[in-house]
């Protein structure tokens, strides 16, 4: 029995990929898309084999050589689309779907930005998050001028972290690009259908009260500021909430694009339990507390590194024991 499981999943591992890939903006099969097979390693992403669409949408990527996990990103007018292969998944008929790209916004609009203020000793931490919500059929892509535009405190030195999710994505780290207008920085990062996240991490120096200065870019609905447990946030540009019940961080509500608060004391979310609170407590404070945004971007960065490792750790088990 031994013998023939081996058998079985060394047949698995050389099974060809085959599909076909759809272009979600026509609802036709899209031909000519490019269809890459990427083997996924401690090293990182391993490109095995790329392949055209045919005529009729459908592809098919030769026998493969090792057991997987696998990506399939399928890459069509300027932007790329993932298809993660984990191990022991079906690898044939498999259903890709691209969609037209543009410059314009189209239904691509932010839906929610919120700025969570940190500060430990003599450093004040900042994280932003932007999420897009894409209910059109066609990917937001503006390679020149970037898909979100943003502005950083001179306090900030010029150095921002970007880490960006596309819809059933995995967090990778994109390069801000300074714009020519003062502060302005723009991050170069397709908004296709479905949710995108952006967030934004810096520092800042605190030897005490701080004013923190910014501007918000966008045309979205009206930002959130949140200060945690141990630290006053005060201004006349934003209002109160509320705190949520878990952690009694404050919530404010920004009434003016370009806004400067006051802020005092020491405090952090990271680290902290975050239990969902009581039904009957959450009931009016859920629509200014949507998941804490996972808690921002110390969970974004271990999220990658979790699926990739559970994957690979999945695919070990899989592989026939030796003697």
């Amino acid at each position: 029995m031994r013998i023939l499981a081996g058998f079985v999943l060394a047949f698995a591992a050389w099974a060809e990929v085959t599909g076909s890939v759809t272009n979600g903006t026509t609802a036709k099969p899209q031909a000519g898309a490019t269809v890459t097979l990427y083997k996924l390693a401690e090293a990182g992403m391993e490109a095995m084999t790329s392949v055209k669409s045919g005529g009729d949408g459908s592809f098919t990527i030769p026998d493969t050589l090792a057991p997987g996990p696998y990506l399939i990103q399928t890459a069509f007018d300027g932007v790329t689309y993932n298809h993660m292969l984990p191990p022991g998944s079906p690898t044939s008929g498999l259903a890709l779907t691209v969609y037209n790209a543009t410059k314009s916004p189209g239904e691509a609009k932010v839906q929610m930005h919120m700025i969570l203020f940190e500060a430990t000793g003599m450093e004040l931490n900042v994280s932003e998050s932007v999420i897009f919500r894409n209910e059109g059929k066609t990917s937001y892509n503006d390679p020149e001028g970037g898909t979100l535009k943003f502005f950083l405190p001179p306090g900030a030195g010029g150095k921002v972290k970007v880490m960006a999710k596309a819809p059933q994505g995995m967090p990778i780290e994109r390069a801000a690009r300074k714009a020519a207008q003062e502060g302005v920085y723009s991050v170069d990062f397709p908004v296709k259908p479905g949710e995108t996240r952006i967030d934004l991490s810096y520092k800042m120096p605190m030897t005490g009260p701080a004013e923190f200065k910014s501007k918000i870019l966008h045309g979205g609905p009206p930002a959130r500021l949140v200060a945690p447990s141990g630290m006053e946030l005060t201004t006349q540009d934003a209002k109160l909430l509320g705190k949520e019940p878990a952690t009694q961080a404050s919530i404010f509500e920004l009434t003016k694009k370009e806004f400067a608060v006051a802020l005092s004391g020491t405090g952090a979310l990271r680290g902290e339990e975050t239990q969902g609170p009581d039904e009957d407590e959450a009931a009016g404070i859920r629509q200014i507390w949507p998941r804490l945004y996972d808690r921002f971007l110390t969970v974004l960065g271990l999220a990658a590194v979790i699926l990739v490792s559970g994957l690979m750790l999945l695919a070990r088990r899989q592989q026939p024991k030796t003697k």
